[in-house]
């Protein structure tokens, strides 16, 4: 994706949402949406989205050929979904991507987490990566269903590797798919999920 394109996505529900690439302005609306995830879904993140601070950092450090970040909009341009493609610019992990996502509640099982997917899968294509690695938290059941629709399969599972925000201990399970058999799957699952709609700015 450009970094200054906008996609349009028609989801199975009719509503249409606009994906784009974060900007060093976006602190603000990303900081609220954070908010509105609810504490039990931020045990699982890698940073601590409550601190200001940290966006603020992020912001600062943007570099879309280490980490790619894309915000999903609603009409009101309301943040309700952001994914990131993470990268090593050398070294011998330099042909992975590593994807984070995480969507508002209120917008799960609708297909916007699978248009930010598909999204980032195109720019691992765009970037000639070859892997994807995608990291979750044993508990998260579903997050684990959709790679596995998305053709992920697990690679490992490394016991109490995630220590939560309370404290408790939970198993790491590390997903991964070759880049071009993900578009594949994706292609495939998209036509009973979503479509893409053809306005693009």
């Amino acid at each position: 994706m450009n970094k200054n394109s906008v996609k349009k996505y028609t989801l199975k529900d009719g509503s249409t949402i606009s994906i784009r690439a974060m900007t060093r302005h976006d602190v603000d609306v990303i900081y609220e949406f954070f908010q509105h995830i609810p504490e039990e879904d931020r045990l699982f993140l890698k940073h601590d989205v409550a601190d200001k601070k940290v966006i603020a950092q992020w912001a600062k450090e943007l570099d879309y050929n280490i980490a790619l970040p894309l915000l999903a909009f609603d009409k009101y341009n309301k943040i309700i979904g952001d994914a990131t493609l993470h990268m090593e610019d050398y070294g011998w992990s330099r042909h992975i991507g590593e994807i984070r996502i995480v969507v508002a509640r209120a917008w799960r099982s609708k297909g916007v987490g699978l248009a930010l997917l598909k999204e980032i899968f195109m720019a691992a294509v765009e970037k000639k990566l070859s892997k994807i690695v995608a990291q979750m938290a044993a508990d998260q059941k579903g997050a684990i269903k959709v790679f596995e629709k998305l053709g992920f399969t697990k690679e490992a599972e490394l016991k109490h590797h995630i220590i939560d925000l309370k404290g408790q201990t939970h198993s790491l399970i590390i997903m991964s798919n070759d880049v071009k058999e993900a578009v594949k799957s994706m292609e495939a699952y998209e036509t009973e999920q979503l479509s893409l709609n053809p306005a693009e700015g």
